[in-house]
């Protein structure tokens, strides 16, 4: 099964790491990847920025959106998810999980694994591993401005 290992370490502590994590809609603030969050495609978000386990988070890539579910939070520590739609990528599954660093950072650990699909799925394993150290990486410097 194709799989990713992305890692990256911040100076912000885990509760803020935490609150970008959460918050559905600072995903394409923070990341480079990212170009929006597709509110009409996504439910379940919280008005506040504390989506739960069950909702679903679309965000679009260039004219390519996919859809994210929340599985798993466990605060300040780790977030699981699966896909809920994607055109690529077949019973997606990623974790990130933090954990405090002896000078009050965090250290990001992102990984994930799926299945392909036909078509353009066969370049993931090549392109996914890529993208989502773009994205441990893009989280990690902006918490820590």
């Amino acid at each position: 099964m194709p799989h990713y290992q992305a890692s990256a370490t911040t100076s912000a502590p885990p509760h803020t790491v935490w609150s970008l994590l959460i918050d559905g809609r600072s995903w394409p603030r923070w990341s480079s990847g990212l170009d929006e969050l597709v509110e009409e495609r996504s439910s379940g978000l919280d008005p506040h920025g504390r989506d739960d386990v069950g909702a679903i988070r679309a965000f679009r890539t260039g004219r390519v959106v996919t859809g994210e579910r929340l599985t798993e939070l466990v605060p300040h520590q780790r977030m699981r998810y699966e896909d809920a739609f994607n055109f690529a990528l077949k019973d997606y599954q990623a974790v990130i999980e933090l954990g405090p660093t002896s000078t009050g950072g965090t250290t990001i650990g992102w990984r994930g694994t799926w299945r392909m699909r036909p078509g353009i799925g066969w370049t993931m394993p090549f392109v996914l591993p890529r993208v989502m150290q773009r994205m441990a990486d893009d989280l990690a410097d902006y918490a820590g401005r």
